[in-house]
């Protein structure tokens, strides 16, 4: 019974930390979005995209990924996808400014999608405060009547 609540445990934190890595991933891109672009632009240099795209996955192993079911292996593995081709693209584009724009726009919808299967299958990770935020919608309301 240890042994399985342990695994448990471990199962639960390596979400976690997927989720906390692709949450920071998705917060930065959209941050830095536009002045990505101005300084591709300016200074024709493909750092603040590369350095906006660094993630943390490239230092998880099978050891830590073995203990997801192959279902969520294989979300995380198609989001960490998506990503390395926006990353691929950036590192080795000969692109003018607004057609690299363009394109992250197109890579950064699949990106998206990718990020919203993780999380619908992974949850999302935990709030420093302990606060669990689900994403809602209201099917029924009942109005009472105050007293």
């Amino acid at each position: 019974m240890a042994r399985r609540k342990q695994a448990d445990e471990t199962t639960l934190r390596v979400r976690n930390l997927i989720a906390l890595d692709a949450a920071g991933l998705m917060r930065r891109l959209e941050a830095r979005r536009g002045e990505m672009f101005i300084l591709f632009s300016r200074l024709r240099s493909r750092e603040p995209m590369l350095q906006t795209l660094a993630t943390r996955y490239t230092s998880a192993t099978f050891q830590e990924l073995v203990h997801l079911p192959v279902r969520e292996q294989s979300v995380v593995d198609h989001f960490y996808e998506c990503l390395d081709t926006m990353r691929w693209y950036f590192t080795y584009t000969e692109d003018m400014p607004s057609t690299a724009q363009q394109t992250f726009t197109t890579l950064h919808r699949r990106l998206e999608e990718a990020h919203r299967k993780l999380v619908a299958t992974l949850g999302p990770p935990a709030s420093p405060d302990g606060v669990t935020v689900v994403e809602g919608e209201v099917l029924r309301r009942e109005d009472k009547a105050l007293p």
